[in-house]
């Protein structure tokens, strides 16, 4: 690859980042720094925390569960799975993948990197820390203002593909030692499963994707790994992450820890989404909303912090790569009127990082007027 083509293959620079903030995980270890003016930035108004749903235990307020296995390898059990992942897609948003096929090994390796890199020493991993008016790095993101409320949580944020889009000045090298080869390979296969979902929408759809219309939305990967430390002092007061729909294509989220937190908005009320051992969380992101003229809708979720327990979970967005435009399907629209603007990536990213956590802002931003 020359120079010039090279270059061309970055990303766009100072495309927007985030105002600093106080990183929480070193407020947590030390309660004597939470003074009563610190700990009032992140507390939130009674009524934004609600009660989950009352029967969450019951079968139809569980996120459904799909077997990737099935769509991809059993014709005779296609389309009872495929049947699934439709419902999964239109009515929910959101869906646990199963028999996914990346590796336990892979799994387990990327765990251990990830919990070792965020109890290594604060200056250690500021050494990774987001650079003045980017997003990827060690930090806090969607912070917009001195006057909005923050997250209970730290991230690091790194985009892993294509590998010609990676910072690698950000990936740490040794410590710990394996975490560059353990997050590669777990990003690879991530990326596997998010193509194979898309392929099997678009499938769903009717939507020919010889042209890649629907895959495509896995071009590119990036990952947030969070951490939510503990917070006795006012665990139900306070957020991990404030509400909001994915602005990407399809997440897969990986639950780290056994702990619960994340919730999804579901009729009104919040649902917890259990940790399933071994499996993927999937989402629909606000792009594939807009793709779908709203046929598949991104849902609003939020992570709830522990009052004793620490979790870490790593969320793999995938979305289109830079240069690329976006709109709503011929195919889907049919006779109909499209509901989204068209509008190119980059000009999208900026939007999305100009603007805070708040529900649904960035779709709603993205519609037609009537």
């Amino acid at each position: 690859m020359d120079a010039t083509a090279a270059a061309a293959a970055k990303p766009p620079q100072n495309l927007g980042g985030s105002l600093p903030v106080p990183n929480v995980q070193e407020l947590a270890a030390r309660p004597g720094d939470l003074t009563p003016p610190v700990l009032d930035r992140y507390l939130r108004d009674a009524d934004v925390i609600v009660e989950v749903l009352s029967n969450s235990n019951d079968a139809a307020a569980s996120v459904p569960v799909v077997d990737l296995g099935r769509l991809l390898h059993d014709p005779e059990l296609y389309d009872e799975e495929a049947a699934k992942l439709k419902s999964a897609c239109e009515e929910w948003g959101f869906f646990q993948v199963v028999n996914h096929g990346v590796r336990d090994q892979v799994i387990d390796d990327v765990k251990e990197n990830l919990k070792e890199f965020f109890q290594l020493p604060l200056e250690e991993k500021q050494a990774y820390a987001q650079k003045p008016g980017g997003i990827e790095g060690y930090g806090q993101a969607f912070v917009v203002s001195e006057e909005q409320k923050l997250d209970w949580s730290d991230m690091f944020f790194l985009a892993t593909q294509p590998p010609e889009y990676r910072d690698l000045q950000l990936w740490p090298s040794s410590q710990p030692p394996t975490f560059r080869d353990s997050l590669e390979r777990y990003s690879a296969e991530v990326q596997r499963v998010a193509t194979d979902l898309l392929s099997a929408m678009a499938r769903n759809l009717g939507v020919a994707d010889a042209e890649k219309k629907l895959t495509r939305i896995a071009a590119s990967q990036s990952m947030r790994m969070n951490y939510y430390p503990p917070c006795p002092q006012a665990h139900d007061k306070v957020l991990g992450l404030s509400p909001h729909s994915d602005a990407v294509g399809l997440t897969l989220l990986l639950q780290v820890s056994p702990v619960a937190g994340l919730q999804i908005r579901r009729n009104g009320e919040w649902i917890p989404v259990a940790p399933l051992p071994g499996a993927l969380v999937a989402n629909v992101g606000d792009v594939i909303e807009v793709v779908t003229n709203g046929k598949y809708r991104s849902i609003e979720h939020r992570a709830v912090v522990n009052a004793t327990h620490e979790r870490v979970s790593i969320a793999a967005f995938h979305t289109l790569r830079f240069g690329a435009t976006f709109w709503p399907l011929e195919e889907i629209v049919g006779g109909g009127e499209a509901r989204y603007r068209t509008v190119s990536f980059e000009d999208y990213v900026k939007l999305v990082l100009s603007s805070k956590l708040d529900g649904k802002n960035i779709i709603d931003a993205m519609k037609i007027s009537a």
